[in-house]
């Protein structure tokens, strides 16, 4: 069985230009980056990314696409404000600046007509398998649960539509309430039996190589006032989803560690200042943390690298730059 390599890209809303940007500077580096990619999964923002990766769009002009029109996705009007109620009983933005600018990027394209093969995390809060509501990962993978007649601006769409952030999309909503590091989707994908792709089938754990992509960390904490509070539904409100991403994160991360070994990589940036998913005015600084020394690149348990760490490693397992 030949090596397969996948990406995995977190979700964070406009936080994902800044990983668009980490995998600009890799692959201006690593120019086979990409081309030797095997499969993406993404969550989100991260999803998009993916979804753009595999269509062939650039990484410098994913990026562009960030910087461009970061602020159209997540435009949002007094008057609207006022019908949502502050936010209280309708989401914070529409999904028409969002829609245009997935028809724009994919048009028609059909999951089956990417380049590469993709699984993409979101969520059926339809409950259409009529086992109520529960986990969806889109994918083009060759098999009988193939998505490969979907849309992908469609699935773009249900990834990206974040509880409180956009409106329920058919039904489907992010999938990072469940995966916003979408690692361990990426692994299961490309290890099921199912699979029928040449690049895929019959892949075992030891032919994986993995490298994950977060979108910044923001330094949270309940505080240490609060160690024993006795919190109820309005003192846990507010925190609780990002809780929730934040742990989905981190025991994707440990799982990976411990099934891949130094065959897994996961890079991601500690902000200074708290930097919310849909603060566009940081667009800039965002894609400034990618560009420079902050990103730190860990490699199983072991300790951090820097990018030419990470690009030496990517040479070291046959990835890229080879």
């Amino acid at each position: 069985m030949s090596q397969v390599n996948i990406l995995s890209l977190d979700g964070g809303g406009i936080r994902g230009v800044m990983t668009a940007e980490i995998v600009r500077r890799i692959s201006e580096q690593s120019p086979d980056f990409v081309e030797r990619t095997t499969l993406v999964a993404g969550t989100s923002t991260g999803g998009l990314i993916a979804l753009a990766l595999a269509s062939g769009i650039k990484p410098s002009d994913i990026v562009k696409l960030y910087v461009k029109r970061g602020r159209e996705i997540f435009d949002d009007s007094w008057w609207d404000d006022v019908k949502d109620v502050l936010g209280l009983i309708g989401a914070d933005y529409d999904n028409k600046g969002l829609k245009r600018v997935l028809k724009d990027a994919f048009g028609e394209t059909k999951m089956s007509g990417l380049k590469k093969k993709v699984a993409v995390a979101a969520f059926d809060a339809l409950g259409r398998k009529g086992t109520g509501w529960c986990p969806k990962v889109f994918h083009n993978v060759e098999g009988p649960d193939s998505d490969g007649k979907q849309l992908v601006r469609d699935v773009a769409l249900y990834t990206c539509s974040a509880p409180t952030y956009f409106p329920v999309a058919d039904g489907y909503i992010d999938g990072g309430v469940y995966a916003n590091n979408p690692s361990m989707v990426g692994l299961a994908q490309a290890l099921d039996s199912r699979n029928e792709s040449s690049a895929l089938a019959g892949t075992k754990v030891e032919d994986i190589v993995l490298l994950s992509l977060g979108t910044g960390d923001n330094v949270n904490s309940i505080g240490a006032k609060n160690r024993n509070a006795d919190w109820g539904l309005g003192q846990w409100a507010k925190p609780i989803i990002e809780i929730m991403m934040d742990g989905a994160v981190g025991i994707a991360d440990y799982q990976c560690q411990r099934l891949l070994g130094d065959r897994y990589m996961r890079g991601n940036v500690t902000f200074d200042k708290y930097i919310k998913m849909d603060d566009v005015s940081k667009i800039d600084a965002l894609v400034k943390y990618g560009a420079g020394n902050a990103v730190q690149f860990k490699c199983g348990t072991g300790g951090a690298v820097d990018l030419a760490g990470a690009l030496a490693w990517l040479k070291k397992v046959k990835w890229a730059g080879a």
